[in-house]
């Protein structure tokens, strides 16, 4: 039982709006009495939580638990990481999802009430989970590296998840990325990409987005990969083109339901790698962040970390 694990709490005060920090007093009554005494940090900026997490595994804590939203995870997730290789490949990661899109919690079913997710932290269950590592070029031109739990995109993913960290996220995750997705499309237009999957030969195309999908949700909701395992050793790769505005508008609710599967202007691939160069600036989004850009390289790590479900 999780009673004798070494627990760690890593929580962004700042997430959902800052209403993470006001009910944190609730929240830790719930996890105290789902997991016994833990011990915890507030987050004070960005990549402080993947600090925090290195920290507490090197101190040996068996269970680091992320209090917030899928950027909060991302970076507790890194923390477990040194480059490709885990640090301590024995420890757990939890979540009680606190943010805007919660895609990755949504898609292991866990409950965005505090009660429901401090009860999956109390049970016995971890699954190995896939990560993605991706080697990419930042904002500012330089060298980056970093891992994924959940959906890495580019294009107009990308550019939404630039724009949505600048609006109020108070009206709801899904709510704020729908909103955003349609003011990015209104002046977006497909881009040239180069994508290199698998063992394939570089395809030259227009995209209008490509998640590479370890699970099967992103963007607050939107069931990108509804065929996704995040155990089965390979990503799930959703293309769209020719997505316009109009499209967006007449065709929304099958980004929710999963059938825009079967729309002709969308393209499933399945790979252990995708490499992406481009000569035009299109923006890379790992679990919901945007971190800089096209060329990527990114590949999976099967089986590479213990997510407590």
């Amino acid at each position: 039982m999780n009673k004798n694990l070494r627990t760690f709490v890593v929580v962004n005060p700042a997430s959902a709006s800052g209403a993470t920090g006001r009910r944190w007093d609730r929240i830790a009554r719930a996890l105290e009495r789902a997991v016994g005494p833990f011990e915890h940090a507030m987050t004070e900026g960005p990549r402080h939580a993947t600090a925090l997490t290195r920290k507490a595994l090197a101190n040996g804590f068996e269970m680091v638990v992320a209090v917030g939203g899928d950027g909060t995870l991302n970076e507790v997730a890194c923390g477990f990481f040194d480059e490709r290789r885990p640090v301590a490949p024995s420890a757990v990661l939890g979540v009680i999802p606190q943010g805007t899109g919660s895609d990755l919690p949504r898609g292991f079913g866990i409950g965005r009430t505090i009660e429901e997710a401090c009860a999956r932290l109390s049970g016995c269950n971890a699954r190995m989970i896939d990560v993605g590592h991706v080697r990419f070029t930042g904002h500012e031109g330089q060298s980056g590296e970093r891992v994924f739990v959940n959906v890495a995109s580019f294009g107009c993913g990308g550019a939404v998840a630039h724009a949505v960290t600048s609006v109020s996220k108070r009206m709801g995750g899904r709510l704020a990325f729908l909103l955003t997705t349609a003011r990015t499309l209104l002046r977006y237009r497909d881009q040239a990409v180069t994508l290199t999957v698998g063992n394939g030969a570089p395809e030259s195309m227009n995209i209008t987005n490509c998640a590479v999908c370890n699970s099967q949700y992103f963007g607050g909701g939107m069931w990108v990969a509804p065929y996704a395992d995040i155990d089965d050793g390979r990503f799930d790769i959703t293309i769209w083109t020719g997505f316009s505005l109009k499209d967006f508008i007449l065709k929304w609710r099958s980004l929710y339901d999963g059938t825009h599967v079967y729309d002709p202007g969308t393209r499933l691939l399945l790979a252990k790698k995708v490499v992406a160069t481009s000569n035009e600036d299109v923006l890379l989004d790992l679990d919901g962040e945007c971190v800089g850009r096209l060329p990527a390289t990114i590949e999976i790590l099967p089986a590479a970390l213990r997510f407590k479900i």
